[in-house]
């Protein structure tokens, strides 16, 4: 397939465009700099350089392109979100520009579409111990200051589903990528602590998270929602101590969980919430399965 994607030059896209490359697909990336053109070239991709907040600008960029899929991993995370308004930017790339590449699917001929969601559109909340699956409840509203989170994942949703289109659910991302980087050196630092009590998330190495994006655009089901995480997930405290061992720093401070509400984001993520995935689906629907089963493999790698 020709594929056009947005997010080319970002964490999971540089992965992705490697993989769709060797898979045989073509890929066109969409960068907001003459640097990721010259990186996506490398590559041996092509570039269309556009914002993709930028509506007018991205339809102009992408006028004359041909592509079979439209593939949204754009994101504005740059680092580990202690803040509820480290998200905003990213929220308004789900909801704003969604519709912006949705129009430009339109217009370059694409009958796929793919957009990255996030497991914690289920709720920061304890789910318990059963496996959350795709049938759950996803971003409702009613969330207080996740409100703002919850309503542009289920934007973006809606509007993909609307066309067709295939949305993937990532567990939290770890590897060589920027959040991870940080936890590592706030764990050197010793400024990482264990909460106690911690919540459990569920995780998903950078390479899984672009083989199952893959996958899914090979061998997905339009108008479907798909879990992709590990096999394994894990405690916040126990994740920290791996972090520790993996970066070769001491072993870190156990702290009462209350003590992080200074941060709101985080205390929610390492101690409020208790979410465990299903990745059934995935596995049946389209025949993927992680390469690291958990953050041990995944963190050794």
């Amino acid at each position: 397939m020709n594929v056009l994607l947005a997010g080319a030059t970002g964490t999971l896209g540089s992965v992705l465009v490697r993989r769709l490359l060797a898979a045989g697909h073509e890929v066109c990336g969409i960068t907001r700099s003459a640097a990721g053109v010259r990186r996506l070239t490398e590559a041996g991709a092509t570039a269309v350089v556009a914002d993709v907040m930028d509506r007018d600008a991205l339809l102009t960029a992408v006028d004359g392109v041909r592509a079979d899929a439209v593939v949204h991993q754009a994101t504005a995370i740059t680092g580990l979100p202690l803040f509820h308004r480290a998200l905003y930017a990213t929220d308004a790339l789900r909801e704003r520009g969604t519709a912006h590449l949705v129009e430009a699917a339109g217009l370059v001929g694409a009958h796929r579409f793919l957009t990255q969601s996030f497991f914690l559109g289920y709720g920061y909340r304890d789910h318990g111990e059963e496996p959350v699956t795709e049938d759950r409840p996803f971003a409702e509203p009613g969330q207080g200051a996740f409100d703002p989170h919850m309503r542009s994942m289920r934007a973006n949703e809606e509007q993909v589903f609307a066309i067709g289109g295939i949305s993937l659910r990532y567990g939290m991302f770890y590897g060589p990528e920027p959040t991870t980087t940080k936890l590592l050196e706030m764990t050197r630092k010793r400024m990482l602590p264990v909460p106690r009590p911690a919540g459990t998330v569920s995780l998903i190495h950078i390479e899984d998270a672009a083989s199952a994006t893959l996958a899914a655009l090979e061998r997905g089901k339009p108008g479907r929602a798909y879990n992709i995480a590990d096999d394994h997930p894990v405690r916040f405290d126990e994740y920290v101590k791996g972090l520790a061992r993996a970066a070769g720093g001491p072993v870190p401070l156990t702290v009462p969980g209350g003590l992080l509400r200074v941060t709101p984001y985080m205390h929610a993520l390492m101690v409020g919430t208790r979410l465990r995935l299903s990745t059934d689906l995935a596995k049946s629907e389209f025949g993927w399965t992680p390469t690291y089963p958990s953050y041990r493999e995944g963190l050794a790698a």
